[in-house]
């Protein structure tokens, strides 16, 4: 094995890029989450939202429009998501699990006359004098613009929950769904719009890894980083800065993974391929075991006759 071959630099920025999809789509779960709402269809959001905006961009030749089509197609998905759970009183583990399969059925479908077709490129911001920083300039600059979208989302979403009073609202009826709708609060309407804003978020990093991370069309492609998103909002205990740590963190194992097989790690490449995934799971594992932070009312459904 040759580690001289692993440049840190790189890898770091790698790291950044890799990050991205699931910082999205986990920043957008945590408040769907934060609203009581247990929503298991981020995978199927996720895929949607790489075709719709894959699509989009090749026909249009703008990625900017891909990106906004792919939040469209994952808050449209997620909206029959919230009519199931929040008007028809659906089951919300069952209904997300149906909203996946369907999002994966729907995509393949979608996508059949994009398979090896190149998305027109994303630009990344080339800011002068801090792009040529020697090391830091690498790292921090010359991405493209989502990458630095997802951290300022995470700012908004977590200024917004702190110190605004719909972000108060929003937590009030996660916590207790029965004492909000006494004080007059619209629950269903407020659990629909974070199911939205949910899904949108969720589109953007599907979006993000066909238009950029792999510039490509593939069935399946999302391989699992919806159940990864769904694994950082427990891993970051509903907190909005847990949950850029966190997807830095899982984006830093599947990046480093990759780099040890071009090194040569004398390690079944099975093994390497699956460390993300198995990492995740170890994650909720341990976190699980603190069901105190969650809030109250995460996955019970809400009847405004109770």
């Amino acid at each position: 094995m040759d580690l001289s071959a692993i440049n840190p630099v790189l890898l770091i920025a790698s790291l950044m890029v890799a990050a991205t999809p699931i910082l999205l789509a986990g920043i957008g779960e945590l408040v769907v989450e934060r609203a009581g709402v247990l929503n298991l269809g981020v995978e199927g959001m996720m895929i949607t939202g790489a075709i719709c905006g894959f699509a989009i961009a090749v026909n249009t030749g703008s990625p900017a429009l891909g990106f906004v089509a792919a939040a469209g197609g994952g808050a449209l998905l997620s909206l029959l998501f919230a009519l199931l759970t929040q008007y028809a009183l659906a089951n919300q583990v069952a209904s997300g699990l149906a909203l996946t399969l369907f999002g994966l059925g729907l995509s393949s479908l979608l996508g059949q006359g994009y398979v090896g077709i190149k998305p027109p490129p994303t630009d990344r911001l080339d800011i002068p004098v801090l792009t040529d920083l020697p090391v830091v300039g690498r790292i921090l600059f010359g991405h493209d613009l989502m990458v630095y979208f997802g951290i300022a989302l995470v700012a908004l979403v977590w200024a917004f929950l702190k110190y605004t009073r719909a972000g108060l609202i929003l937590r009030a009826v996660g916590e207790s769904h029965d004492a909000a709708h006494a004080l007059g609060y619209k629950v269903k309407r407020i659990r629909v719009m974070a199911i939205m804003f949910g899904g949108a978020c969720a589109g953007l990093g599907g979006a993000y890894i066909s238009l950029v991370r792999v510039p490509q069309w593939t069935e399946g492609m999302t391989a699992g980083a919806g159940w990864i998103a769904l694994a950082l909002v427990v891993f970051a205990s509903w907190k909005p800065w847990r949950v850029l740590i966190g997807a830095y963190l899982f984006g830093g194992v599947t990046v480093l993974q990759l780099n040890l097989q071009a090194a040569g790690l004398a390690i079944p490449v099975e093994y390497l391929s699956m460390s993300p995934y198995l990492i995740t799971i170890l994650v909720l594992v341990i976190m699980s075991a603190d069901k105190s932070r969650a809030p109250a009312s995460l996955g019970r459904i809400f009847h405004a006759s109770q």
